[in-house]
């Protein structure tokens, strides 16, 4: 029987407004476990949403939950779009600005959209199981969250709303001039048939090094130099990407959008682009990661980060190139690799890897700006694997039939655009056709919330790992004349130091302070060995200690000698760590 697929258009897969629907009566629900049983937030994660329509669900979410959203715009996009924040904690309980501050993002390059959507879903779960999960409602009352869905608005909007591949463009809006011509982006890739992706075009030739497979008329086989074709197979040549000569040179799609690639813009190890391509005029000269980094630069507090990219399913660390290992030592390392290897099992599929090691060499790379000028750890996840198609490493075995299989067994032939003949300017007599835009890198609707859901969770894991600080115990001596010592434990019970290696190392942000106040000091000090009695004074304003670092999963001693009676109190106050009394 005749298979009949309803097409739909690539407009109607990318909606940019999620329609608000009032929440459902507590009979008609039985809850699932680990997801919000009844949201007043109805959003569709099996979707991707435009700039616009990030903002409109960030606006919701926002408006639905005021103690615990404040939406921000931190800056402006090259073509004037706001990027927009949201901040997201318990804004009833302590100082905001002095919770441990968690960063995300999404969206760098513009074909890589998944972040966008999995960065509305963190800010989501996040607010609708508030109260209703334990370990949701302890990160929010200690810890607050930075989410930019995403930093590249409009280049999203680009690709998801002119004719694109799935790969273009990568960068954002600024013209360049590609060919050297003196012509910015005159010649782009021309969708001549209409469907909103860039497919492939292809002609009929007696010289064709391709034919059709009999097997399946979606494919083009190579004839090898040996093969015996029958004269009466009709021969194909493949003439590219969609498009025709715009500007008259005898070329097509010779000038596509400027190559510029924003994540080599960082102020880390950047290099110019006769060195690097892709690199820009000057550090920062993009305007949206300006604003990213303004942000940062204001907000000391923010200790962990995470940024979502595509493809290929890897949790990716630095450093971006050979040339600057040494700034990840080997402390550091062993928190990179607690967290990222809990990824692996957090995310099927997905490898921890390093950036230069594994992949290739990044200078500029937002991933290494954070934590090479910041002390920032941070990790890029490159979304989705094809691992995720039939939860098996097969893909590489099935003789590169793997999209084909997908497109028709799970996906009813949606992803790929049948070949249909076209009238071409230039070659006359062609046919168009090949896979659409938004498969190959970006996760099909069905599996987009598990996508978001399991990246989510390896982000809270991260979070959860930021210090923790406490004063878990307080022990007083009479030292007679009217003197006491009083010796302070601060606890640090989580993975993340309050001061990176190499934050340690350059004096990125200041030491952390232990202050006693109620009681008059006649001396403070650091002790290094309470069992051998070794101390460090500090002479200066002994009732403030300075402490360089409280280390992950450890502790530190403090001690003061005073005099007085009465109560006093111990507070520590830490840039990442936070702000503790007892």
């Amino acid at each position: 029987m005749k298979r009949i697929i309803q097409k739909l258009t690539v407009a109607a897969c990318f909606v940019a407004t999620a329609f608000t629907v009032q929440a459902q009566n507590a009979d008609e629900v039985f809850r699932a476990a680990g997801s919000p049983h009844n949201p007043k937030v109805q959003i569709s994660f099996n979707r991707y949403y435009t700039a616009e329509g990030l903002a409109a669900l960030g606006k919701k979410i926002a408006d639905a939950y005021p103690n615990l959203v404040k939406r921000v715009s931190i800056g402006k996009s090259y073509e004037g779009r706001d990027m927009w924040m949201l901040q997201i904690t318990n804004f009833e309980k302590g100082d905001p600005d002095r919770k441990p501050g968690f960063y995300v993002d999404g969206n760098i390059h513009s074909n890589e959209i998944q972040g966008g959507e999995i960065s509305i879903y963190t800010a989501w779960y996040l607010t609708e199981n508030y109260g209703d999960i334990d370990f949701v409602t302890e990160m929010l009352d200690n810890r607050i969250f930075y989410i930019v869905p995403t930093i590249n608005p409009d280049a999203r909007n680009n690709y998801m709303q002119e004719p694109n591949t799935g790969s273009s463009p990568r960068a954002g809006m600024i013209a360049m001039d590609d060919d050297q011509d003196g012509l910015f982006d005159e010649d782009l890739p021309d969708d001549i048939d209409g469907n909103g992706s860039i497919t492939q075009m292809r002609r009929k030739s007696p010289t064709g090094n391709m034919i059709v497979d009999p097997q399946d008329p979606r494919k083009m086989i190579a004839i090898g130099v040996d093969d015996n074709v029958p004269a009466d197979v009709v021969r194909y040549e493949f003439l590219g990407q969609e498009g025709i000569d715009n500007d008259g040179d005898g070329q097509v799609n010779e000038d596509p959008h400027g190559y510029y690639d924003p994540n080599r813009d960082w102020a880390w190890k950047w290099q110019p682009d006769y060195i690097q391509r892709g690199a820009y005029k000057y550090p920062f000269s993009v305007p949206e990661n300006r604003a990213v980094a303004d942000f940062v630069l204001a907000h000391p507090n923010i200790a962990g980060g995470q940024s979502f990219h595509n493809s290929g399913g890897m949790i990716l660390r630095g450093p971006g190139a050979e040339e600057d290992l040494s700034t990840y030592n080997r402390a550091d390392i062993r928190i990179y690799d607690a967290i990222g290897e809990k990824g692996e099992k957090i995310l099927p599929g997905y490898r921890y890897l390093t950036v230069y090691k594994d992949l290739y060499s990044v200078f500029g790379g937002e991933l290494d700006w954070f934590y090479g000028s910041r002390g920032i750890y941070t990790f890029t996840n490159e979304i989705f694997t094809s691992f995720a198609y039939y939860k098996n490493n097969e893909g590489g075995r099935r003789g590169g039939n793997l999209s084909y299989d997908v497109d028709s067994e799970l996906l009813m032939g949606d992803a790929f655009e049948p070949w249909k003949t076209f009238n071409h300017p230039t070659y006359g007599e062609i046919e168009v056709g090949g896979f659409k835009k938004n498969f190959g890198r970006a996760t099909p609707g069905f599996m987009l919330e598990e996508e978001c859901h399991r990246n989510m969770a390896f982000t809270l894991y991260h979070a959860y790992h930021m210090p923790n600080l406490s004063i878990s115990n307080v022990e007083e001596k009479d030292l007679g004349g009217g003197l006491k010592e009083i010796t302070a434990t601060i606890s640090n019970d989580r993975l993340m130091p309050t001061h990176a290696s190499q934050d340690l190392k350059y004096k990125i942000e200041r030491p952390d302070y232990i202050s006693i106040a109620g009681v008059d000091v006649q001396a403070g000090m650091i002790v290094e060995d309470a069992d051998f009695g070794v101390t460090t004074e500090q002479k200066v304003n002994p009732a403030k200690l300075e402490v360089a670092n409280i280390p992950g999963d450890g502790f530190v001693k403090v001690r003061w000698i005073v005099s007085g009676k009465g109560k006093y109190t111990i507070t520590v106050d830490s840039a990442k760590g936070g702000l503790v009394t007892k």
